[in-house]
C-alpha cells in the first residue's frame, strides 16, 4: 500500500528523507533563498546526485498548503509497512511497544506522534484505513522526517489487527478516563499496544472492549481533556521511564 502524497516540505523534513533511503526525484528551491541556510542539504543533494531546481515562490506555494521555508522535495509515495512483515521482524531480544491511533484525524497530531515515537525507539504505529488521517505532507512535515524512520502500518480492521498483535504476544492498553487506573501504575514490563481514541469520540466500543487494561492520565484543572498527541507522549514517555530506570 502507498500514501497518496508524493510533496514533502520544509528544510528538516527534506533533508531528513535526502539522508534517507527515500527516492527522491527532485528538490525545489526557492528563487532568492540564502543558500547557506541550506547548503548542509544542497551538499547531500549533490552527493546524491538528486536533481535540484530553484523556482520562484509562486511555484512552491501553487504545490504546498502549509508553511515550505522555501524547500520542497517531489518524492516517490511513502509506503506503508505491512502488519504481517512488522510482526516478522519483531524483536525478541527486547520489549516491544507500538501505537494504535483509533481514528485520529488531525495530520498535526499523527505527525508529532511519529516524532516522539522515533525519539523513544517505539517500534511503530498502526493506524485505520478508514476514517482516519493518512500519510500526507503535513503529516510528513510535523513529523520532521521521523516518518522516514518509524513503521506505519494502515489496516483495513483495527480490531482484526489486534488479535493479531495479541497472538504475537502484545498486550493491549487502551486509554480511558473512566473504570482505569492512573497511568504512572501502568505495568510495561511486555510488549504493549497502547491505543490513542479519536479526538473528538475517543475509542470505538469494540477496540475498548478489546483492550486488555485501561489507564487514564489525572487531570486537576478545569480542561477534561488533552490533546491526542500530548496524551500520546506522556504515555510513551511513561513506558520509556519504566523500562530505563535512572540509576
Amino acid at each position: 500500500m502507498k500514501a497518496t502524497d508524493e510533496i514533502i516540505v520544509g528544510r528538516h523534513a527534506v533533508k531528513s528523507a535526502v539522508t534517507s533511503d527515500h527516492e527522491i526525484n527532485k528538490v525545489l528551491i526557492q528563487e532568492g533563498i540564502n543558500k547557506s541556510q541550506i547548503s548542509s542539504l544542497l551538499n547531500l543533494c549533490k552527493e546524491k546526485k538528486i536533481v535540484v531546481q530553484t523556482v520562484p515562490k509562486s511555484k512552491l506555494d501553487y504545490l504546498s498548503d502549509v508553511p515550505h521555508q522555501g524547500v520542497l522535495a517531489m518524492i516517490s509515495p511513502y509506503e506503508y509497512t505491512e502488519l504481517e512483515d512488522f510482526l516478522s521482524n519483531k524483536a525478541s531480544d527486547k520489549l516491544n511497544t507500538i501505537m494504535i491511533l483509533d481514528g485520529l484525524e488531525d495530520p498535526h497530531n499523527l505527525g508529532s506522534i511519529i516524532r516522539t515515537a522515533d525519539a523513544i525507539g517505539i517500534d511503530g504505529i498502526m493506524i485505520p484505513k478508514r476514517r482516519s488521517v493518512s500519510l500526507n505532507q503535513t503529516v510528513v512535515k510535523a513529523s520532521t522526517g521521523a516518518v522516514e524512520h518509524v513503521p506505519v502500518m494502515r489496516v483495513n480492521n483495527i480490531n482484526q489487527a489486534i488479535d493479531k498483535l495479541k497472538d504475537a504476544g502484545y498486550w493491549i492498553a487502551g486509554t480511558d478516563a473512566k473504570q482505569s487506573v492512573d497511568y504512572r501504575k501502568m505495568n510495561a514490563d511486555m510488549d504493549l499496544a497502547i491505543v490513542i481514541g479519536s479526538e473528538g469520540e475517543g475509542m470505538s466500543r469494540l477496540v475498548k472492549e478489546k483492550c486488555d487494561f485501561l489507564v487514564h492520565l489525572p487531570m486537576v484543572g478545569h480542561v477534561n481533556s488533552l490533546n491526542a498527541s500530548v496524551a500520546a507522549s506522556l504515555l510513551m514517555y511513561e513506558v520509556y521511564r519504566k523500562r530505563n530506570p535512572v540509576d
